[in-house]
């Protein structure tokens, strides 16, 4: 169970950030390539609010392109926040080659939750406005910007970890509430133990 939700949380906004970011840019490419306008698959994720005409809509307006880019940017949230959690419960997921397998795999699973378990009115919707190869880069970049989240704030859950096993050993190593924890090598000049 999750004891604290602060770190999940921050991780989840970050990676999810990132994500969203990072495949947003792929599908701006690939639809510019594909379809002829680079807000083509954006505009396909608004179809869960406006219906299949989204799927038609070539150029950048607020209704669609907005829509669109704000579902994504809340659906990679979804899922960096999931894979947060996960991760907080499982120091495994903390090293490098955790965290790439832990995105490679959230992806993986986004990707078949999405298009395989989801009704048609809420997939991502921009299947349909890009090819196979362009979906599976959308994808990778979905599991890069989760990685390069993972990875940006992986020593939160060293540092509660931390604190947990030296709670009972030693109380010179006390970060207060308010200042954000610091790396474990400063902690420990400050305590005065290096």
């Amino acid at each position: 169970m999750i004891k604290n939700w602060k770190p999940v949380l921050t991780q989840g906004l970050l990676a999810g950030s990132l994500a969203s970011i990072f495949s947003t840019a792929v599908m701006l490419l690939a639809g510019r390539r594909e379809s002829g306008s680079a807000a083509a698959p954006i505009n396909a994720v608004s179809h869960w609010a406006w219906g299949d005409e989204a799927f038609e809509r070539q150029g950048a307006d607020l209704p669609h392109t907005a829509v669109g880019y704000l579902t994504h940017h809340m659906a990679a949230t979804f899922w960096a926040t999931s894979y947060a959690a996960l991760a907080s419960q499982t120091p495994a997921l903390r090293s490098v080659s955790g965290l790439l397998l832990g995105a490679v795999a959230t992806s993986g699973v986004a990707y078949v939750a999405d298009f395989k378990l989801t009704p048609h009115r809420f997939t991502p919707g921009y299947e349909h406005r890009l090819s196979s190869d362009a979906l599976l880069a959308v994808h990778a970049a979905l599991a890069l910007g989760l990685a390069a989240g993972a990875f940006a704030l992986r020593d939160q859950y060293e540092d509660e970890h931390e604190a947990n096993r030296d709670s009972g050993k030693s109380k010179d190593l006390k970060v207060p509430a308010y200042e954000p924890a610091a790396p474990r090598i400063v902690r420990r000049v400050r305590a005065g133990q290096i």
